[in-house]
């Protein structure tokens, strides 16, 4: 069977390389993962291969081991960078699994690869409208002291916010300035509801609206990238992220500015009732149920994906609850949750054959620090430059304890696969 594969055409096995290298790299694939999937599948299918990776696009060579030297090629693809798509990985993995296996011919698998380019349906647009709306109103309950005004509120925001995206992505010159206009529209929103119909803490609602937009997952793929060697990519990664926190900063800065040359003043909240401290808890199930939609994970996958959700804040707080653990510049319950969600990723991916991602990315979502980021950002505009410093190392130890707890938990649990 493997010698069939390996006399197939040399054109159509390295078109099937480069369509499942494009379909990784759209789903969100980290570099190192992506060249080191597109090495193992290449060598299966008896192809030499040379990629670069980065997050705008790849270059990818193939020598045939044997025509020899003229039956070369090499391909320059440029994309945009890729969102989480963890449906698409699931499926793009499970065809190249079943091509390597010698139970899919090269030119089904090409021909499958293919035909995953698809629009989202229109329920699973409005599904994914009210998800926005969810992860918000779950993250505003995290917050000490938000009441239910703010809980409903940063839903609606979030719902604007999930429209907002949704139109962005058809249109180029607005999907580059969406997330200024978002935080544009939802501070100006939230301190016009806070100063005229109810009150609020906006603050907590502003990045509770914001926090699909947050580029905390990119923060960290890019820290962990440059400890992986691939310092382009990650160096562009973080730029990348440090370009959406400044946008993101930007649209709240200016809408902070024009409430405070109108001269608005806020309602008082001091008697406003707060949430119960069971509200956290009881919307971590939606908040997972929504994180995993919005992840676009098949139908099959949302209990793994919504495990992992609860896997990873699960640990962060059980661990929290031990002082020696919450003491200290590195916060080591951020350490030990992305470890164990790393470890059991990695155990998933060895026993069922599936991508360790369904586990790995949902799981630390909780974790990456992308507020902080945005908070650094705009206490540094208001020239509070020591509080904004305080943060900026936070964020720092914030992103060092993940990264290190995801390569700590590879080596405990050696990945199979590199996805």
């Amino acid at each position: 069977m493997t010698s069939r594969i390996i006399h197939d055409r040399f054109g159509e096995r390295v078109d099937f390389v480069i369509e499942l290298a494009r379909h990784l790299h759209t789903s969100g694939t980290s570099v190192n993962r992506l060249e080191g999937a597109v090495d193992r599948v290449s060598s299966k299918l008896g192809l030499q291969v040379s990629i670069w990776s980065n997050p705008t696009g790849f270059i990818i060579s193939f020598q045939d081991p044997m025509l020899g030297p003229p039956h070369t090629v090499t391909r320059v693809m440029r994309l945009k960078p890729g969102d989480t798509h963890l449906g698409r990985l699931s499926d793009a993995d499970a065809i190249a699994e079943q091509v390597m296996a010698g139970t899919l011919d090269i030119a089904s698998g090409l021909s499958q690869l293919k035909a995953m380019d698809r629009e989202p349906t229109p329920g699973y647009r409005i599904a994914s409208v009210a998800c926005f709306g969810i992860a918000s109103a779950m993250v505003v309950s995290l917050f000490p002291r938000t009441g239910w005004n703010d809980f409903g509120i940063a839903a609606l925001l979030g719902m604007m916010i999930g429209l907002l995206a949704h139109y962005g992505e058809r249109r180029t010159q607005w999907h580059d300035a969406v997330e200024a206009v978002a935080a544009f529209l939802v501070t100006l929103a939230a301190f016009l509801i806070g100063c005229f119909l109810a009150p609020l803490s906006i603050q907590p609602v502003v990045i509770s609206a914001l926090i699909i937009m947050m580029p905390g997952m990119m923060l960290t793929s890019a820290i962990n990238e440059l400890a992986n060697q691939q310092l382009v990519s990650g160096s562009a990664r973080f730029a990348g992220a440090m370009t959406v926190l400044m946008k993101l900063t930007f649209g709240t800065i200016l809408a902070a500015q024009l409430v405070q040359l109108s001269g608005w003043q806020l309602l008082s909240n001091a008697g406003s009732s707060v949430l119960p401290v069971w509200m956290p808890w009881a919307m971590l199930l939606p908040g997972a149920f929504a994180l995993a939609v919005l992840f676009k994970t098949h139908w099959r996958d949302i209990p793994i994906a919504m495990a992992a959700v609860l896997l990873g804040y699960g640990v962060m707080k059980v661990c929290a609850l031990l002082p020696s653990l919450t003491t200290g510049d590195i916060p080591v319950s951020t350490f030990l949750a992305a470890f164990t969600v790393t470890a059991v990723s990695n155990l998933y991916a060895r026993i069922f054959n599936r991508p360790g991602a369904l586990i790995r990315v949902p799981g630390i979502i909780l974790l990456v620090p992308g507020s902080l980021g945005y908070r650094t950002l705009n206490i540094a505009f208001a020239q509070d430059f020591a509080s904004s410093l305080d943060l900026a190392f936070s964020l720092f130890a914030a992103l060092i304890a993940l990264v290190a707890g995801i390569l700590f938990g590879n080596l405990l649990v050696s990945s199979r696969r590199y996805l």
